[in-house]
């Protein structure tokens, strides 16, 4: 028995209430093994501190896989070595790890994660390559590949690539949760876009006011955390049935 539940983009203080808030009834509705989170927005909406890596630590998350904003908080580098932490796999050189497993009841579970190119930043390795050389070398029970990348198409592409090799491939970044959450044809879980965890009336996580000057007149103040309503997306990832089912709550009193 395997249930996995990985939760899509952690944003600021609000997105770490939010999932402290709704985990204890997520976790005695659908009772998982483990808990994946993506915590590339976890500090103000850049980044991790270890402040906030603790925090999660202690709601017992599993492991947290980053994204393009990994180094957004400078203090990661001290702590990323011996942290549960799994940064992009496809960067040339960079501290940390790119996949770690986590053991649990005598099964190893495989965490992949890897950044995508396409209007991102196309100075790192091709994510294809690098996700398949580790699922072919890399002997584990089930395999989970965090895929934080902007262009939907890549994703699917990546989805369809390692059908049958990969157990899950989740999408992330894009912070706004798809409806293709599916099995492959080939047996392997996938969804575009988990969606993210923290502000419902923001914008993908921002002060609405602050985003919608930006395409009025081109303006850029530094982003803030939106306040208000919140929500919580992830996704239950079951190997045994081979299903997978996305998880949407929300809350006004967060």
């Amino acid at each position: 028995m395997m249930k996995v539940l990985f939760v899509g983009d952690i944003y600021g203080q609000k997105g770490l209430d939010t999932l402290k808030y709704f985990l204890p009834q997520i976790k005695e509705e659908y009772k998982p093994n483990i808990i994946i989170v993506n915590g590339e927005n976890v500090t103000h909406g850049r980044g991790i501190n270890k402040r906030d890596y603790k925090q999660l630590m202690n709601m017992g998350i599993h492991m947290v896989t980053m994204g393009n904003w990994v180094w957004g908080n400078r203090e990661l580098y001290e702590f990323i070595d011996d942290a549960n932490i799994v940064r992009p796999l496809n960067f040339y050189q960079a501290p940390g790890q790119g996949y770690k497993i986590i053991s649990y009841n005598q099964e190893k579970i495989l965490v992949i994660n890897a950044l995508g190119r396409t209007f991102m930043n196309g100075n790192i390795e091709n994510p294809f390559i690098e996700v398949k050389k580790v699922l072919e070398e890399v002997e584990c029970d089930y395999s989970i590949v965090d895929f934080h990348a902007e262009a939907t198409s890549e994703k699917v592409a990546l989805g369809f690539y390692l059908d049958g090799l990969a157990s899950a491939v989740v999408g992330t970044h894009t912070h706004v949760p798809t409806a293709d959450s599916r099995t492959l044809p080939k047996g392997t879980l996938y969804i575009t876009d988990v969606g993210l965890t923290g502000p419902l009336d923001g914008i993908i996580g921002v002060d609405r006011e602050i985003v919608i000057n930006r395409f009025l007149n081109g303006h850029s103040v530094p982003n803030v955390v939106a306040e208000g309503a919140a929500q919580f997306n992830g996704v239950l990832l079951d190997f045994d049935i081979k299903k997978i089912k996305h998880i949407h709550l929300e809350s006004e009193t967060v």
